[in-house]
């Protein structure tokens, strides 16, 4: 009784539970996969970059509509693509690297939105969009994250093996005459809806954490992509039910307390994982014997 009291019973009392708890599960299905991508591409610091350039776009939405979880949406999600076509096109034309422009573009959306929010809100509406309010979460926003989440598996389908042969050989996929820069645009494209996704729950300063922390603690326990991606799913979702009940019995901000669950299941991975963790760099190996 007490198990069930301290496990299943939030979620069977309140609706808001349930509808939180589906979220992290849509953003850990959609999310999951795309962090992993991240991370083989070498660009997990560029969704920390997109997460914070949707700020100026989510900003004008709200100046204009308010709290309006489509114009909110919009904004970010095309403020998001514009640093990220800027970013990319800087990296083509000029002899710098990508993530050195997308950290400049990000830096100055980051800077625009929150003058935006300060200057057309309040501190209230500020610390909403900076750091979302999942136990909000209603019918609306569900369904939008849910249709993200399902939209980034049907494209993920498409275009997986083009993504998967260009962060280990993107000289092969230009010599075969493949689309790289399309591509490379609709994955960006990806990042960021989810991105805007995680934003009505999390915020745009926690919600890059659920994509990219998962991703980096999957290292730990899998060595396939397919298996990554997998894994990483279950640790985010594990990490959205394990915080979202901390959050309850605790008293907690429930977005920070997932991020930070989700930060202790990656340091339990580097230390005790299976996969080149502290644990299996120190413990001795057995040599053949003849």
């Amino acid at each position: 009784m007490a198990v069930y009291a301290a496990l299943i019973e939030p979620f069977v009392e309140f609706g808001f539970m349930r509808r939180a708890l589906v979220a992290c599960l849509a953003l850990s299905v959609g999310g999951g996969p795309v962090g992993v991508l991240l991370v083989l591409r070498r660009m997990s610091l560029v969704g920390d970059a997109l997460s914070h350039a949707v700020l100026p776009g989510a900003a004008i939405g709200f100046m204009i509509a308010g709290l309006s979880m489509m114009a909110m949406s919009l904004g970010g999600f095309v403020a998001g693509l514009v640093v990220a076509t800027l970013s990319g096109l800087v990296a083509r034309v000029t002899p710098q690297r990508e993530d050195a422009s997308f950290a400049a573009f990000y830096l100055i959306s980051l800077a625009l939105g929150v003058l935006i929010v300060s200057t057309h809100g309040n501190n209230v509406d500020l610390m909403h969009v900076l750091f979302g309010t999942i136990l909000a979460v209603d019918d609306a926003s569900l369904l939008l994250v849910v249709s993200i989440a399902t939209l980034t598996l049907f494209a993920l389908a498409v275009i997986g093996r083009g993504l998967i042969v260009e962060c280990f050989d993107p000289g092969f996929l230009r010599a075969v005459g493949a689309p790289g820069a399309i591509v490379h645009f609709v994955f960006l494209a990806l990042v960021v809806m989810n991105l805007v996704a995680g934003f009505h729950a999390l915020g745009t300063l926690m919600a890059v954490g659920l994509m990219m922390l998962p991703a980096v603690a999957a290292r730990f326990w899998a060595g396939e992509v397919a298996s990554l991606a997998a894994t990483s799913g279950v640790i985010a979702f594990g990490s959205g039910y394990a915080g979202l009940l901390v959050s309850y019995h605790a008293g907690l901000p429930s977005g920070p307390a997932i991020i930070l669950v989700a930060g202790g299941l990656y340091i339990v991975s580097f230390v005790a994982g299976p996969r080149g963790s502290l644990r299996v760099r120190l413990t001795p190996r057995r040599h053949l014997e003849a």
